[in-house]
């Protein structure tokens, strides 16, 4: 069998330790695959405010796919190569239906400059100073690469399902935290979907593409490549669907499969 020509791989949970780190042995073998030619393409809901933090792993070739899908960033150039936002018309109307459907919802936007927060959106990160704050209908006033809504009493699976009843696909709604944090990105918009755009580019096909995920937001994404694998601690969702099981994240289990893929 031929061996992968691209490696996708989400972050949190997945690439990166739990102490936010990626160790000396997972770099080391990042390092050898671009050597190699094969490009590793970070695929991640991270906002690009959070994610420039491991961008220097990313190797030569200098995209990666953030905030879902919605952007890839060139990393090298520190510019934008592609956008798929959501429109502020679109994104205000959403809230308006999950709000009316789910009392006690709150929103924010990420978009190139930042994030912008409804006074009582609790968000659980550091938020960069001078991050805007107002009513959502303040805030949303530019295209957004990803929306995100909060409730603190739901379950994660029961206010997705919430908000998909009433969503019916204006958005793309996934989910990638503990507590009830929905990520909505432009319809159609997934990591899959902004992959195979990149993949494209880059003349790869699916069936050459080896990922790697763990939470809900990495479905797509799984199920579009070659050859996937749910970490160990995934969750069960990815679990089930994924080709196979990698050791968990704190084991290097991207690195340790890689290298056993590739021979190292």
């Amino acid at each position: 069998m031929s061996l992968p020509r691209l490696v996708a791989t989400d972050l949190d949970g997945t690439l990166v330790r739990s102490d936010g780190t990626v160790s000396d042995y997972t770099r080391g073998v990042l390092e050898e695959l671009e050597r190699r030619g094969v490009p590793v393409v970070f695929v991640t809901g991270r906002p690009l405010r959070w994610a420039d933090d491991v961008f220097p792993y990313v190797g030569g070739h200098g995209l990666a796919v953030v905030s879902n899908g919605g952007l890839v960033w060139d990393v090298a150039r520190s510019a934008v190569h592609l956008m798929r936002p959501i429109e502020p018309q679109v994104g205000l109307e959403v809230c308006r239906l999950v709000r009316e459907a789910v009392p006690g919802s709150r929103f924010a936007v990420e978009t190139l400059a930042g994030i912008g927060l409804e006074p009582d959106f609790l968000e659980r990160h550091v938020v960069p100073e001078g991050s805007r704050r107002g009513a959502v209908e303040e805030i949303f006033d530019e295209p957004a690469l990803k929306l995100l809504a909060r409730h603190e009493d739901l379950a994660p699976q029961e206010f997705w399902d919430a908000a998909e009843a009433v969503v019916q696909g204006r958005v793309t709604i996934t989910w990638s935290s503990t507590t009830a944090l929905l990520e909505m990105s432009a319809a159609g918009v997934t990591k899959a979907s902004t992959l195979a755009l990149l993949c494209a580019d880059l003349g790869v096909e699916a069936a050459d593409v080896i990922a790697f995920g763990d939470m809900p937001n990495d479905l797509p994404m799984l199920d579009w490549a070659g050859t996937s694998y749910a970490m160990a601690d995934a969750h069960h969702t990815v679990t089930e669907l994924a080709d196979h099981v990698a050791p968990g994240h704190d084991d290097d289990g991207v690195a340790r499969v890689l290298a056993g893929v590739f021979d190292l």
